[in-house]
């Protein structure tokens, strides 16, 4: 597996749209090293319930299997690129 991508004040429509756009696993690490596979919509309301302030995920930690993903989640993290991801 690739290293943990951080993640800081996310828009977290704009994260669930880059998400269903990604090909590979992504895991949400929690602070305690539980790994929740964030392609289950299931996992996405359990971890992201826990990291959400004012509709922005404060801060997250995220392997990515596949190295476009993590390119992807770069993108949306550092510069808000949602990529070719429909949002809203």
């Amino acid at each position: 597996m690739t290293p943990i991508l951080s993640l800081h004040n996310v828009d977290v429509t704009k994260f669930l749209a880059v998400l269903d756009t990604c090909e590979g696993n992504v895991y949400l690490v929690t602070s305690e090293g539980d790994r929740l596979n964030l392609r289950s919509k299931l996992c996405q309301l359990v971890g992201l319930t826990r990291l959400i302030e004012g509709g922005r995920i404060a801060e997250a930690s995220i392997i990515c299997e596949n190295k476009n993903d993590e390119s992807k989640l770069f993108r949306l993290n550092m510069f808000g690129d949602t990529g070719n991801a429909k949002v809203g």
